[in-house]
């Protein structure tokens, strides 16, 4: 904020050196000394501008009469007294308010902020004076120390150069055609707005120059396609119309406008009969959001457009208002109404979403991500009811299950080796029943059968989506929109890049050429890359170190809990450490998501890009990356990581010195694995999801409200009077839709990923979305300013990533169905190793031995016997060779047998899943064919139309031609024997 003041200060000085002030009584003031001006330019650095700015001059009764009067050209029309109105218009109750700028107003100097008694600086000032008197033999003067007068008017400087900087600023707007309108006098103290509203002419051209597709008068009829998909999708939307929200159409489905680049050559085209409607809010603050970002300001060292302005505090907020109330009796139908009774209302959670009119309202951007999320949604009822399925007959068959049975069987009476070193006593299989019959409940084969519906699921939403995408393009009029608009509306640069090539220019004054513009290189920005790829390392190093605390925090817990003395914490041991891990991994992916989001954005800014779009990007990456590592390390280290590398009784693997590695359960990992999905998935969208979303809005709010120096009750009062800009300054900023995609985004990977251990995440997902979509609604109609309608075609770099996640899925559920569950070692032993071609002896297959006289020292149990019986020989599960064979403990025929049919399983599974994907991405075409013939004959009929009006230009042309002729004397009688 203080390099701002900075850049004005030469002309300030030259200001005041050649022209006299006058203050608020009237009388004229002395010019500014230049000793006075060379204190002020001792330092770069200037106070901040207080929270309470200037306010009328009581004495004053011409302050008090200008301090809230339009500008000059912007007197009511009629001669008529302004009439305060609640909605978004001027004072005079006719023109609208297209754009808002909200910023501080100054305090007279009588009132300012004092400087703090115990500053560093002021305490070193007061040392230096004392000491200066106490040499000095004169008596005091009260007389201001002049470094305190200098700080003072440094404040006051800066104060006043926002002020230039504004009026600048406001001058150029108008001189672009834009109407404004102060006020000062709001009823939020300390906060002046500068309301804006485009004429007809300015709409028109900034329309023309947008190239904005604008609804002709020519209307024709859309023909629904015959095939039976389309009548298929048409007898669906008949019967489901009741789940369809009441929202007026401005046209039947059945009957389309044909749309045109907006042109002023060609206003015949479009019915111009009613000019306040032809243009709706959501466009008329775009098209004045396009002035305001054009108009810059050039008299200070370096050009600064309305990005530098908010980004320096010269104005502190910039929005759009909203339409109208939404709450109350007397609150007028509105869009914004509507929406919230049809959309943001949890008594039609049941409804479609009203894609259309959020696309009116708020843009094609956010229109496009509920679009999404819609279609998300949909997609999830079906994936959830498989999973159901898929789980209920994990639960029918359990009992059926034969190597569940044979564990739970106690005439089995087999012994297993120690859990761990010396506190650990043996222990029988027969108590691990309970996790063997639960972990069929995930593990069981139709798990293989539901990661190949998922991974087609996952192609077929893609697909989905696409062709909704295509649709909506075509009702929006985007159809056109490419990216040659894209780069026309590129070259608004932020206010940070602005401001770094300032500086460079700066530096490099003397150095380039006049003509030579000056911009920012890789070798520039080098030093930032080098911050952020070293930086993002160590936070994914952290991420791993964390991880390997959490399982350092289940060896010991593990232990401690075995030489308890507590009976219940020994008889439950695995549940609480499975539990116990999976919150405390819960806990700190939700603290490091918080903290991965700021740094990203920290690095983000750091590489100064130089558009808004290019600052989206890299913030999606890097945020991306992060929070999908942080997200899924601990699920990735008990899918494929956890069990494989512990060694055997006898030669264990230790890390960290005596902390041996963990052991999967009997029935295998994928147990603690569906239990860390079930927690880390319901638990974000519980609590970081839907109780942040909820919560931290209304903290920020209460924060806001605090600030602003209201109390509760002159709030509300002052609430039924407000306008609405004013209502809408205590609303949330809006920050962009990246969080919100970015949690749906974990969610689809949590959903695909590793599927075949938690078949019903399709269901919590769809119960999350559900709610999700209404709190997101609530959230944009109530509780944000109306964001900057912006124009897209699809949902950018989401889309690579979705389709990213679907592809590693495929690669992902196959390594879990051959190395994490027991579905290949089942059905090797089925058809090569089974006497009987059935499951019985499986357990047994297994289960390697160990002569327990093989432990190292310091290994052993300190009880060696079990239940009074001494024990010669346990067993764990591994393929490994007896004790009494000629390689004793080395890995059996039976390991590498299994290995190599995992190895095939995963090839074979990837690659015939990736063709029938393949296949159905190229059976299903990315445009509706109805919708390509529509595109088909609205360019038709737009040749058409430019034909026949060619014709009658050029048949009006011949007629003014012959007329003309016709006047002429010599050739009057010709012209009357031809018409004879």
């Amino acid at each position: 904020m203080f390099s701002f003041a900075m850049q004005c200060q030469d002309e300030a000085v030259d200001t005041y050196k050649h022209r006299n002030t006058i203050d608020d009584s009237g009388a004229p003031t002395l010019n500014v000394k230049l000793d006075e001006l060379n204190i002020m330019r001792r330092s770069d650095n200037y106070w901040p501008v207080p929270g309470e700015e200037k306010t009328p001059d009581s004495n004053n009764p011409k302050t008090l009469n200008d301090s809230s009067i339009e500008m000059k050209n912007l007197e009511a029309g009629d001669g008529a007294p302004p009439c305060l109105a609640l909605g978004p218009y001027f004072a005079d109750g006719k023109r609208r308010v297209d754009y808002v700028l909200a910023y501080h107003i100054q305090k007279p100097n009588s009132i300012r902020h004092k400087a703090p008694k115990f500053a560093d600086g002021n305490f070193i000032r007061r040392l230096r004076r004392s000491l200066s008197s106490r040499s000095s033999r004169a008596p005091l003067q009260p007389k201001e120390d002049p470094e305190i007068a200098a700080q003072k008017q440094q404040t006051n400087y800066h104060q006043d150069d926002q002020r230039f900087r504004r009026e600048e600023f406001e001058d150029n707007l108008q001189e672009n055609g834009l109407e404004l309108e102060k006020d000062e006098k709001s009823k939020i103290p300390g906060i002046g707005f500068l309301k804006i509203h485009a004429p007809w002419n300015v709409l028109c051209r900034e329309a023309e120059f947008m190239k904005l597709k604008m609804p002709t008068t020519k209307v024709f009829d859309v023909k629904q396609g015959d095939n039976i998909v389309e009548r298929i999708r048409l007898f669906i939307h008949k019967v489901t119309a009741p789940l369809h929200p009441k929202v007026d159409n401005l046209q039947t489905p059945s009957v389309k406008s044909l749309s045109h680049p907006f042109s002023r050559e060609k206003e015949h085209l479009f019915d111009l009969s009613d000019r306040d409607t032809f243009f709706d809010s959501k466009t008329r603050s775009t098209l004045a959001y396009e002035v305001l970002k054009r108009t810059r300001c050039t008299k200070a060292t370096y050009s600064m457009g309305i990005t530098s302005l908010l980004a320096n505090g010269v104005y502190t907020s910039a929005y759009p208002p909203h339409d109208g109330d939404i709450e109350g009796v007397n609150a007028e139908p509105n869009d914004r109404k509507i929406l919230y009774e049809q959309w943001a209302s949890y008594s039609v959670f049941y409804k479609y979403q009203p894609i259309g009119l959020i696309r009116k309202y708020f843009g094609e951007k956010v229109g496009l991500y509920f679009a999404w999320l819609g279609v998300y949604t949909q997609m999830l009822i079906p994936a959830a009811i498989v999973g159901v399925i898929v789980f209920l007959y994990g639960c029918a068959t359990v009992d059926d299950n034969i190597p569940s049975m044979e564990i739970c069987d106690p005439r089995n009476n087999i012994t297993m080796c120690p859990l761990c070193d010396s506190a650990c006593s043996y222990w029988k299989l027969v108590t691990a029943c309970g996790t063997a019959r639960a972990s069929h409940l995930f593990d069981n084969p139709a798990t293989v059968f539901f990661s190949v519906f998922m991974a087609l699921w996952a192609v077929l939403f893609m697909e989905h989506w696409k062709r909704r995408q295509m649709r909506l393009n075509y009702v929006w009029d985007l159809t056109g929109f490419g990216e040659e608009d894209e780069e026309e509306h590129k070259d608004h640069n932020r206010a940070e890049y602005e401001f770094r090539v300032m500086q460079k220019a700066m530096k490099q004054e003397n150095s380039t050429s006049k003509g030579e513009k000056v911009k920012l290189t890789c070798t520039d920005r080098l030093p930032a890359y080098l911050t952020t790829v070293a930086m993002m390392i160590f936070l994914i190093s952290v991420t791993f170190v964390i991880v390997f605390g959490v399982i350092l925090y289940r060896i010991s817990i593990k232990t401690a809990l075995h030489i308890s003395t507590y009976p219940a914490a020994r008889y439950h041991v695995r549940a609480t450490v499975k539990t116990t891990a999976a919150i405390i991994n819960l806990i700190i992916i939700i603290i490091l998501d918080e903290i991965y989001g700021k740094i990203a954005r920290w690095l983000t800014i750091l590489e100064v890009p130089k558009t808004d779009k290019s600052f989206e990007e890299r913030l999606i990456c890097k945020t991306f990356i992060l929070k999908f590592v942080n997200a899924f390390t601990p699920i990735v280290y008990l899918a494929f990581f956890r069990g494989r590398h512990v060694g055997r009784p006898g030669k264990y693997l230790y890390v960290v010195g005596s902390y041996r590695m963990e052991e999967c359960a009997h029935a295998g990992c994928l147990m603690e694995l569906c239990i860390q999905l079930c927690i880390t998935m319901l638990g974000k969208q519980l609590i970081q999801n839907n109780l942040f979303e909820v919560g931290m809005p209304k903290l920020k709010k209460l924060w806001r409200k605090k600030k602003s120096d209201l109390d509760l009750k002159r709030e509300k009062e002052l609430a039924k009077t407000m306008q609405q800009h004013e209502k809408d300054l205590f609303l949330g900023p809006f920050v962009g839709l990246n969080p919100e995609y970015m949690e749906m985004i974990i969610q689809f990977g949590m959903v695909t990923l590793f599927v075949a251990s938690f078949p019903l995440a399709p269901l919590f997902a769809l119960l999350n979305n559900i709610i999700e979509i209404r709190l997101d609604a609530k959230k944009f109609v109530m509780e944000l300013r109306r964001p900057n309608a912006v124009k897209a075609r699809d949902i950018g770099i989401w889309y690579n990533l979705l389709r990213g996640l679907s592809k590693v899925a495929v690669i992902l559920n196959a390594f879990v169905i051959a190395f994490t569950s027991d579905f290949i070692p089942r059905l090797v032993y089925k058809y090569m190793y089974s006497p009987d071609g059935t499951m019985h002896g499986f357990v047994n297959h297994t289960l390697s031995y160990f002569n327990v006289s093989d432990f190292q020292p310091g290994t052993d149990p300190v009880q060696p016997m079990i239940l009074g019986h001494s024990v010669i020989t346990c067993r764990y599960k591994d393929y490994r060779d007896p004790p009494w064979s000629s390689t004793p403990y080395d890995l059996s025929k039976e390991f590498w047998t299994i290995l190599a049919v995992r190895l095939t399983f995963v090839v074979v599974f990837q690659n015939v899943v990736i063709v029938m994907s393949d296949f159905i991405d190229w059976l299903i075409a990315d445009i509706p064919k109805d919708i390509s013939l529509q595109i088909h004959k609205e360019k038709v009929l737009m040749v058409e139309l430019f034909m026949k009006e060619e014709q009658g230009r050029k048949l009006a042309l011949r007629n003014s031609q012959k007329r003309n002729s016709c006047a002429s004397p010599n050739k009057s009688l010709q012209c009357a024997r031809s018409k004879t």
